[in-house]
């Protein structure tokens, strides 16, 4: 665990397993508060419930009539039932906020029932028909209705309000048929006043139509907190029962019956107990397919009690239409029944595609057009962290990010105002939804028009957060570069490119190569160039500006983007100052590898935008300012120039023209003759190439670094190799004791068959290995110096002598005369252009001869042109030399022309 800076913070820091442990006790304690709440009134409620039965029993003992017995148990147990719901409604989860309104409607038409029925023993002896005590009971039937009615979730395919109208109406009208045979039509025709009999039957009617109005929608449900709803309803029955028996006794003239009276007393108390009891299980008591088709069957019960009640005045007409309406509600059962199997197919359906896209991750959930959740499933617990209960009735915009939520709310209104054409149309939304966690995750949902209507709107989310980080993580690494970190190639030609499109003046690119990188990676391993190369690219980041973009070309190359904003002298000198500033951070410290400090350079090339310049020309022309900067010794910064390009572009046309001119053997070999500069004798010959490009001579100084460049230099090689063997062999042959002298070139001596091809052209030419001398430049000795001198060995092992080109020129020539077995070293030109004219290079090659006599080489100086260098190199003792004083280059026919007149000389 970190530190913190002071230990008062250390001491304040509550750790996260404390925090959620804190969390664990107060839900526990939260919902121990819960269970204590509901346990807590049932003493209180008990204690009312007892005293309420005292008071029933006492009027009983009393001698009391009915209506004051019915009176005071209505009161008692409907004020229990009043405050027992309101308790209730108050200690309900804010989740749930669908119950505690319901319980209220419940309670206030408790209380309100409660007033009316304890006010009508005194309105009883009003002359009124229906009494204010009467309206009052009316009133809380009609509350108690609506808390039934909310109490529980409309079904998934609820009746339309039209059709809970009809249905409603034709059970009411089917119940009262049957009521009407059996009681109430003997009644009717008892009485005197019609319109008194209707008046007094007025409660009764609207309390069945309550009934029948809410009844259906509640047994259906299969909400688990059903319970009180459905004790709601039988209130209601019981009210309905009762006030029909009161109905009856009011036009007879006598007193209720006392168990009538009773009945909704004990349903109000049934419904004061309820909401203190554990909830049900979800699962519905009907099917909905009886409880749909219940008016219907109350109807054919009805058609039925009428027929038989009209059987005795017209029996034919009677039963025809009874069996005709039998026959259409028949019908009608059957169609019902379809469309319930149809419904219950799409609610498995729908039931189906919920536990598809949950057991897929996504989160299914039913929002109104105002976006408040309706319905949500369990996975928003998983993904989100959130529990279901705590997000419904609450709005979605809650969860989602504020930028987003715009955007949602016209998508919202645009489905709310669609005229239905399209009904299950669906709409893809990208959001970012708050978890749990205060994250905000990246989501893409579905949303569609709900197939039953209401208003609402099916909603798949489908959390991103992966797949955003995945798409991330491989847009990062394609980009940018896996050692260093640093942007890569594809990231840095892009944002060139965006750049110049913008703006070309004062932009500039650099380039930066890290000299003798290739060495690191071969003496200290691939992984450890690449612990280097990470510390390159933090140093290159230090020195470069913010806004400048520093990328990782490739392998040991670097690239810098300096967008300009000031005069372009200016800009100028920035680039160039960073340029020199970047070898700086490369070349002054060494870096720290494998236990060991490598010293690199850095090779820096930097390119202005033009107008008009497209950004793969001007990144090239960076590439070749940097290779000019590498050519000339590396460690230097070079800006480009346009001649630059055009060598490059020269020297690409003839290294084409190089593997042409192979093919078609243009080139050929031509012998500067070595003389004993005693007796003049030519004792070797030097093999050169020559290029004749048709009729044209082309100079070697323009050809050979091409050819070394691009590998050509190795075939030609060889081929100059296996040709000169095979003119001195026949030299040999015809008497001529001569020797062949060769150049080798770098990429000659690394080649894998180097020595296996040396050795082939002597046995094929038949030459001596000891008449052969290949010479090298001492730069060769020092790169890759372990390979070159162990190929040399090898050579030397043949019998193949040895030549120092060019001595004297290099900085380890000592060293390596005494490593590697020499015969012969060769004073480069330099030296002996200055004898006679320049005391110091005069000494120094009378050194060189001194050294070579005490070592027991052989010394020949090159590029004698002038009298007295010949003179004084044979004064210093120096016993062979070549040049044009001495000799010039000639074809294999001069040679053989010089070779028959030294061979006649001779004789």
């Amino acid at each position: 665990m970190p530190s913190h800076p002071t230990g008062r913070d250390d001491a304040d820091a509550t750790p996260p397993r404390a925090v959620e442990a804190a969390g664990t006790v107060a839900t526990n304690a939260e919902a121990g508060r819960v269970r204590r709440g509901r346990r807590g009134p049932r003493v209180p409620l008990t204690a009312a419930a007892g005293l309420g039965a005292a008071a029933v029993a006492a009027v009983l003992i009393a001698g009391a009539s009915s209506a004051v017995v019915v009176a005071v148990a209505g009161v008692v147990t409907g004020l229990l039932a009043a405050v027992s719901l309101l308790l209730a409604a108050s200690r309900v989860a804010p989740a749930h906020r669908r119950q505690p309104v319901a319980w209220r409607w419940l309670s206030a038409g408790s209380a309100t029932w409660v007033l009316g029925v304890g006010l009508r023993p005194v309105a009883d002896g009003t002359p009124f028909v229906l009494t204010f005590a009467d309206l009052l009971m009316l009133g809380g039937s009609v509350l108690l209705a609506v808390g039934s009615g909310l109490s529980v979730q409309p079904p998934a395919y609820g009746r339309g309000p039209v059709r809970q109208a009809v249905d409603a109406y034709v059970g009411a009208a089917a119940i009262f048929a049957v009521t009407w045979v059996a009681v109430l039509g003997p009644a009717f025709r008892k009485a005197d006043e019609p319109g008194a009999f209707f008046s007094t039957l007025a409660i009764p009617v609207v309390c069945l139509l309550a009934v029948c109005a809410v009844a259906p929608a509640v047994i259906a449900s299969r909400a688990g907190n059903r319970l009180v709803g459905l004790s709601g309803v039988g209130v209601l029955a019981a009210i309905t029962i009762g006030e029909f028996a009161t109905a009856l006794s009011r036009m007879k003239g006598d007193e209720p019956p006392l168990p009538a009276g009773l009945v909704a007393p004990v349903a109000f108390l049934a419904i004061a107990v309820t909401p203190w009891i554990a909830r049900d299980r979800p699962g519905r008591i009907l099917p909905v397919a009886l409880t749909t088709a219940a008016p219907l069957a109350l109807a054919g019960v009805a058609t039925i009690a009428v027929a038989l009640y009209a059987v005795g005045r017209d029996a034919t007409l009677t039963v025809v239409a009874a069996s005709a309406v039998l026959i259409l509600l028949g019908r009608l059962f059957v169609l019902l029944a379809e469309t319930a199997g149809m419904r219950r197919l799409v609610d498995v359906g729908e039931q189906q595609l919920r536990q598809l896209a949950e057991n897929t991750g996504d989160v299914v959930l039913v929002v109104d057009v105002d976006g408040v959740i309706q319905e949500i499933g369990p996975g928003v617990e998983e993904t989100y962290g959130y529990p279901p209960d705590e997000l419904t009735q609450r709005p979605i915009f809650d969860y989602m990010h504020p930028e987003d939520v715009p955007g949602i709310q016209a998508l919202l209104r645009r489905m709310a105002d669609d005229d239905g054409t399209e009904p299950h149309g669906s709409c893809r939304i990208s959001c970012r939804v708050r978890a749990s966690d205060g994250t905000w995750r990246p989501t893409e949902s579905v949303a569609t028009r709900h197939v039953r209507g209401d208003g609402l709107i099916l909603v798949t989310v489908r959390d991103l957060t992966d797949q955003v980080a995945l798409r991330n993580q491989v847009t990062h690494l394609t980009f940018h570069d896996g050692v260093t970190g640093l942007p890569n190639r594809a990231y840095f030609e892009e944002r060139a490119r965006d750049v110049l499109s913008r703006r070309a003046g004062g932009t500039a690119v650099i380039f930066l190569d890290l000299d003798g990188f290739t060495a690191v990676n071969d003496s200290v391993g691939h992984a450890s160039g690449d612990y280097l190369l990470g510390q390159a690219g933090r140093r290159l980041r230090s020195a470069v500006r913010a806004d400048d973009t520093l990328a990782r070309w490739g392998g040991d190359e670097f690239a810098i983007l300096l967008e300009g904003g000031g005069s372009a002298g200016s800009d100028a000198q920035t680039a160039i100052d960073l340029a020199e500033r970047l070898v700086r951070a490369v070349s002054t410290d060494p870096f720290r590898v494998a236990d060991r400090d490598i010293a690199l350079t850095a090779s820096v090339g930097v390119a202005f935008a033009e107008d008009g310049l497209p950004a793969g020309d001007l990144l090239r022309n960076a590439d070749v300012a940097m290779s000019r900067a590498k050519e000339l010794g590396g460690r230097r910064v070079e800006v480009f120039a346009t001649h630059m390009h055009a060598d490059v572009v020269r020297r690409l046309e003839i290294a084409t023209d190089l593997q042409r001119a192979l093919h078609e053997n243009q080139f050929a070999v031509e012998y500067q003759p070595v003389v004993d500069l005693a007796t003049s004798r030519v004792t070797a010959v030097e093999a050169l190439v020559r290029w004749w490009r048709g009729s044209t001579f082309v100079p070697p100084e323009q050809f050979l670094g091409a050819a070394e460049d691009t590998g050509i230099i190795v075939p030609l090689s060889e081929w100059i190799l296996r040709e000169a063997c095979r003119e001195v062999a026949a030299w040999r042959a015809s008497s001529w004791d001569i020797g062949l002298s060769l150049n080798l070139s770098a990429r000659q001596i690394t080649a894998p068959r180097f020595v296996e091809s040396v050795s082939e052209a002597l046995a094929e030419s038949g030459l001596p290995a000891s008449a052969l001398t290949l010479e090298v430049i001492e730069e060769m000795l020092v790169e890759d110096a372990d390979d070159t001198i162990t190929k040399l060995s090898e050579l030397r092992a043949l019998g193949v002598r040895l030549a120092i080109d060019d001595f004297g020129t290099g900085y380890a020539s000592l060293a390596f005369l005494r490593q590697l077995p020499v015969d012969m070293i060769k004073i480069d030109p330099s030296f002996v252009s200055g004898l006679g004219r320049d005391e110091t290079l005069t000494l120094l090659t009378r050194t060189i001869v001194r050294l070579g006599h005490d070592l027991g080489l052989i010394v020949v100086a090159e590029g004698i042109e002038r009298p007295e260098q010949l003179e004084l190199l044979r004064e210093m003792g120096c016993t062979r030399g070549q040049g044009y004083l001495v000799a010039r280059p000639m074809t294999a026919r001069s040679v053989d022309s010089l070779m028959r007149t030294t061979l006649q000389n001779t004789a």
